[in-house]
């Protein structure tokens, strides 16, 4: 096979793995939007929908590892064809976690659907919106190769943990005057961190373009507003 010939077959394998990492984002994030429905609007149909395609997401996670390997054994690929096919490797390990904080949530959709809540849920909905926008901002980033998009997707991270801290502040104040709420204001908080950590699983997603595209391992970090010292103290 000639050089051209080549080129032509990887450029088409490398596009077959960016569409399949696109699916899987696309799933990961529906998990967790259909879980944050579920909880909001207590609809156990939804929340078990959730949870029942959690092997499907990690089916189609361990097939884009088993893809990835397989390029590197045919290929041999380097400098930026190596970057970006293990940037996809590292990026489905990523999603697939997102996945399954998406099921969390719906556990916790189901845990709650047959109670009132303990107040109505404004920051916990808004925390799904932005992370969305940090899924769909580094998806953009990984085909088009945009730094800057990537950079957006860190930086919104901050919101992420912002509302977290409003969210359990405000929880533990209204459980302490209220012992009677703890289990339901316990799920909250829970379901709230759950949220907070797959934002950080994201920020490794645009990690991981900014290497495939640039070759420098940098961190999310740099692109987000400088901790204070208490938040360095406690690692947030």
């Amino acid at each position: 096979m000639d050089n051209l010939n080549v080129r032509q077959t990887i450029d088409g394998e490398l596009e077959a793995l960016r569409r399949n990492l696109l699916n899987l984002a696309n799933r990961a994030g529906e998990a967790v939007r259909k879980a944050l429905w579920a909880l909001c609007h207590q609809d156990r149909i939804l929340a078990q929908e959730v949870i029942d395609s959690d092997d499907d997401l990690d089916s189609r996670a361990l097939k884009i590892d088993e893809e990835c390997l397989l390029f590197i054994a045919r290929f041999q690929p380097v400098a930026q064809d190596l970057r970006t096919v293990s940037s996809i490797s590292h990026m489905a390990i990523d999603l697939e976690r997102i996945g399954d904080l998406g099921v969390n949530v719906a556990k916790f959709a189901l845990k709650l659907s047959d109670r009132p809540f303990v107040k109505p849920l404004i920051d916990i909905p808004r925390m799904g919106e932005i992370l969305q926008e940090m899924i769909d901002a580094t998806m953009r980033a990984f085909i088009n190769g945009d730094v800057e998009e990537a950079k957006k997707a860190c930086a919104l991270d901050d919101p992420i943990d912002d509302l977290e801290r409003q969210i359990f502040r405000e929880m533990l104040l209204m459980m302490m005057e209220n012992p009677r709420i703890i289990e339901e204001g316990t799920a909250l908080i829970t379901v709230a961190r759950n949220l907070e950590r797959a934002a950080d699983h994201v920020t490794n997603l645009a990690e991981r373009v900014l290497y495939a595209v640039t070759g420098k391992v940098v961190s999310a970090s740099q692109f987000r507003r400088p901790k204070a010292p208490r938040d360095a103290a406690h690692g947030r």
